[in-house]
């Protein structure tokens, strides 16, 4: 049975280049009454000292070893520090999970949003299921 996560702090880090559309996704859950039931916090590069310029490579070790959630649109395999090469390098079965919007630009979408809303709020209370998976 999965463990659930309420009593630990899950943090998001937001990728850069979709820091507008996160905020809109965060405005639902709070409008929704989530952020009171469980304890998310969204973070952005500026928050944690993270360059804007820094490769797919260096955020997702930044992500993994201070066990943040990454949110991005972005896992293009352009080149060796992608992310796609990345997970596909060094994800191991405790791995966080990185989660991936598919299409950013419709996060002003009600219902896409509140979709990406319920995979998040999944992934973030039943965490323990996700490890490994990339």
């Amino acid at each position: 049975m999965a463990q659930e996560t309420h009593a630990r702090m899950i943090t998001i880090l937001v990728d850069h280049n979709i820091e507008g559309q996160a905020l809109r996704l965060w405005g639902e859950l709070s409008e929704e009454g989530w952020l009171e039931l469980l304890p998310l916090r969204l973070m952005g590069f500026r928050d944690v000292g993270l360059p804007e310029d820094s490769n797919d490579r260096e955020i997702w070790r930044y992500a993994q070893a201070h066990r943040c959630l990454l949110f991005t649109n972005n896992r293009k395999m352009l080149d060796p520090d992608s992310l796609e090469q990345t997970i596909r390098d060094e994800n191991t079965s405790t791995s966080l999970p990185v989660l991936t919007v598919g299409n950013a630009d419709r996060l002003t979408e009600r219902v896409y949003r509140e979709e990406c809303m319920l995979r998040l709020l999944e992934i973030a209370i039943y965490l323990d299921d996700y490890l490994g998976v990339g």
